[in-house]
């Protein structure tokens, strides 16, 4: 049981490091630009770091000259207490603290430095390590310095995580809390483990380490992913509800064109691949072009066709639910092709005429979501058998 898990671990080991680097790659940019966020990444970036040092080939490489294991092992260790203070950083920018922010650096400063004093006072010596027998390398009060940097910020992080990922509002920025905090959580268990060893010489839970280590690396990489997650499902929802939209809007824009605030694109295609606007924005304006489309073309209702409308499509067999998008697809048809021939509109519209009540909590100034979700449906039966085979008699009068 104790092999099958380090060697679970072991397996870990370069996924977890591959998985790092994405995630602080694809970060970098965000983190560089918003100063909230620099911290967090900076403590995944050097954590990162310290893990690539910790693989086997790279250890492997190390040891064949005393001199870079010795160089590798000290490094790895300064860079790891470096993520350390990068994590208490993180935790001060989190409680906006600047006094908290100046602590972690200069403590950070000072661990280092201890650190570095305490393995230049003892003689040469090879890689860092606590053996299963004899004295630590290079020695104890140099593991117990290295090891209550790592527990102190990671319990302190962990306490953090916990606290604000219930106060926070933000879905995304929770999942992320937890995430990190569960990630740390499982470093500061690798760590404990590493005191009992150093302290007691316990050795029961060391085939574990690699398979903390590595866990712990896969939840930190997935923490600072969670935003660009986010950002992509709601990129992925944009395309697939302004793709929807697009005939709907098409045609109406094509009818009334002045309440476009862009020339319409060739095609779908193109206009999701080359949007007009900003990408973020795509959807808004295809939601409030389409409804000033529809509100212009009210003055070309004529009277009796909302009802017809409402009459047909209760017997067409669409859902209940369905029924005001469709009937609303049937008008607008109607609508466009008094507009197109040229028909005079009548200022004022049909008193039949208004705006169903999703598209009204829109108009008064709130969300465009629920509106976006009615318009994808009267889009949908805008192009349906039950909207072409809507021909009133007479269509104006």
């Amino acid at each position: 049981m104790a092999s099958d898990l380090t060697a679970l671990g072991d397996w870990l080991a370069v996924p977890s490091v591959v998985c790092l680097w994405i995630a602080v790659l694809l970060r970098a940019p965000g983190a560089l630009r918003l100063p909230q966020q620099r911290g967090l990444w900076l403590a995944v970036a050097t954590a990162a770091a310290a893990m690539t040092l910790n693989l086997p080939d790279v250890i492997a490489y190390a040891t064949r000259d005393a001199d870079y294991a010795h160089a590798v092992s000290l490094v790895r260790n300064l860079i790891g207490v470096f993520s350390a203070g990068a994590v208490l950083y993180f935790v001060a920018s989190a409680t906006r603290g600047r006094t908290l922010q100046l602590a972690a650096w200069m403590g950070t400063v000072a661990w280092l430095t201890t650190l570095l004093v305490l393995d230049m006072a003892v003689p040469v010596h090879g890689p860092h390590t606590i053996p299963p027998h004899g004295d630590p390398v290079p020695s104890l009060a140099y593991w117990l310095f290295l090891i209550t940097a790592h527990l102190l910020a990671n319990v302190t992080c962990v306490s953090l995580c916990g606290r604000y990922s219930r106060r926070t509002g933000s879905r995304g920025l929770a999942a992320g809390l937890r995430l990190f905090g569960l990630g740390t959580a499982l470093a500061g268990a690798f760590w404990f483990v590493y005191l009992l060893k150093a302290l007691f010489g316990s050795t029961w839970a060391m085939p574990a380490l690699p398979l903390l280590m590595n866990l712990h690396g896969l939840l930190r990489a997935a923490a600072i992913l969670v935003p660009t997650l986010f950002t992509l499902r709601r990129t992925t929802t944009d395309i697939a509800t302004a793709w929807r939209l697009w005939p709907l809007w098409h045609d109406l824009v094509q009818a009334v064109p002045h309440v476009a605030l862009t020339k319409p694109r060739a095609g779908r295609v193109v206009e999701l691949l080359w949007p007009p606007v900003p990408r973020n924005l795509l959807v808004y304006r295809k939601v409030i072009e389409t409804r000033d489309a529809i509100l212009i073309l009210g003055e070309y209702v004529a009277p009796g066709v909302p009802e017809l409308a409402r009459s047909h499509v209760s017997v067409s067999g669409i859902p209940e639910q369905r029924r005001t998008a469709a009937a609303l697809a049937c008008v607008l048809k109607e609508a466009r092709q008094a507009k197109l021939a040229g028909l005079p509109g009548r200022p004022g519209g049909s008193a039949e005429w208004e705006l169903p009540a999703a598209m009204q909590t829109s108009a008064d100034g709130g969300g465009v979501e629920d509106e976006a979700r009615f318009l994808v449906d009267v889009a949908q039966a805008y192009g349906s058998p039950a909207a072409t085979g809507f021909t009133p008699e007479p269509l104006n009068s």
